[in-house]
């Protein structure tokens, strides 16, 4: 009997994986342990094991296809063998269309004629009544992709790809009120806003067109946008239309911090502080005084604030595939030393593409470091549905005022960013202000 390969589950949060490669083709001697495929989630790439040993028979995704997971791929068995009827597909290098017909169906964008609104009691993963409860989304009539019909995150997105983008005020206002979203705003660019949601019509929402880049002169690179770089450009995207960001820019006193890094990095090697940096001191400093201010070390979802006991710090990582953030868990606990290792074991994780799934999710607060680069301050996008993330800028000399003298002592740039829709900029300012007094003084901190 042939054996069936299917797309694994890398991590109770992910739902799909985009197929990057196929490592073999039909016809092929695989064992238990041969790599078959290279499979990409929103957060790292994976590669897929046989777990059979056979001939391939039939492979039945293409490569670039979004997989559900826990959906075959591929079967192996003795050459020749016959396959199951369901299967009985093109070869994998033919359109993505039959085999999603097949094994999955192809979400259904809504029509003019199915406004969004909030809903849904029918079979849902956690993820996708998480986004559709936070953009105002009905998902009781919706047709899902996942396994048994289950309405999965990316059907959501589906509905929301297909629908113009709606203002932080209508979709507040839709998700408290219960009145219905139309597909299509009187906003610019179509932008649903408050006034829509009374008078939203029924049908005959515009579509617009995307035309290519055209005949424009001189050489050209058009590049498609997919895999984890597409899912980080939604994930923006979605972060700047559903939350009112507002930064705040500070700096603080960075002389203990490089007096300390200097001591660390001459201490004796049995020690293991000489990898302590500047960043892993900010990252301890943060997650010390995030304790009393327990509104920042939040989500909000829906209409809900949801604060967090423990601090589950989100530190962002330049990896060559992009932009990640795997999660220093119960931070608010742990040594210096204990935050330094795990950050530097997440990053390299990060970069060799061999993170996991779930060091990726669970993140209460996020920071994000570009000191190294120069930039004195900037404005860092909320990694959604944190309620704020801290920019860390460069050390530069900046002038302070001791007696009737002033000084020039190198200070660090500090950038706070809020959804001003939970949080008051004045409890934010004073969040920065505290923080940048431990820093200041980290010192003393880690003798706390």
């Amino acid at each position: 009997m042939a054996e069936t390969i299917v797309m694994p589950r890398q991590g109770n949060s992910v739902e799909s994986c985009v197929l990057l490669k196929w490592r073999v083709k039909e016809g092929d001697t695989v064992e238990p342990k041969t790599i078959v495929a290279d499979v990409e989630t929103d957060k790292a790439s994976f590669e897929v094991e046989a777990g059979h040993t056979g001939t391939v028979l039939k492979l039945l995704r293409n490569e670039g296809d979004d997989v559900p997971v826990m959906v075959p791929i591929a079967y192996v068995g003795q050459a020749g063998e016959a396959i199951p009827a369901s299967a009985a597909l093109s070869s994998g290098t033919t359109s993505a269309a039959p085999h999603e017909s097949i094994l999955a169906p192809t979400p259904r964008p809504p029509t003019a004629a199915s406004p969004l609104s909030t809903g849904g009691a029918g079979p849902s993963s956690p993820r996708a009544r998480l986004l559709a409860a936070s953009q105002g989304v009905d998902i009781s009539g919706l047709a899902g992709t996942g396994p048994g019909g289950r309405v999965i995150e990316r059907d959501v997105r589906a509905v929301l790809a297909a629908s113009a983008p709606a203002t932080p005020a209508a979709i507040e206002a839709s998700l408290q009120s219960g009145l219905k979203r139309p597909v299509q705003g009187s906003g610019l660019g179509g932008r649903v806003l408050v006034a829509d949601l009374v008078s939203a019509p029924a049908a005959g929402a515009a579509s617009v067109s995307v035309s290519a880049s055209g005949d424009f002169p001189g050489v050209k690179t058009e590049t498609k946008i997919k895999g984890i770089r597409k899912l980080i450009a939604d994930r923006m995207a979605e972060s700047l239309a559903t939350t009112a960001q507002f930064t705040l820019n500070a700096s603080a006193l960075a002389v203990r911090l490089q007096e300390l890094r200097a001591r660390f990095k001459a201490s004796d090697a049995s020690l293991g502080l000489q990898g302590i940096t500047i960043g892993d001191l900010i990252v301890f400093a943060t997650a010390r005084t995030l304790g009393r201010f327990p509104f920042l070390n939040a989500h909000k979802v829906g209409d809900t604030l949801i604060e967090f006991e423990s601090v589950h710090i989100g530190v962002a990582c330049d990896t060559p595939k992009g932009l990640m953030v795997p999660v220093v868990r119960n931070a608010d606990i742990l040594t210096l030393k204990q935050i330094s290792d795990e950050t530097k074991r997440l990053a390299e994780a990060c970069r060799s593409s061999k993170i996991l799934p779930d060091e990726l999710t669970g993140s209460t607060f996020s920071v994000s470091n570009v000191g190294a680069f120069g930039i004195e301050s900037f404005t860092p996008v909320l990694n959604i549905p944190e309620v704020a993330i801290l920019g860390v800028g460069g050390i530069s000399l900046k002038p302070v005022q001791k007696g009737t003298e002033v000084v020039f002592l190198p200070s660090v740039g500090l950038s706070l960013t809020i959804n001003h829709m939970v949080v008051d900029g004045a409890p934010a300012a004073k969040f920065l202000q505290e923080l940048g007094k431990a820093i200041a003084e980290v010192d003393l901190l880690l003798a706390q």
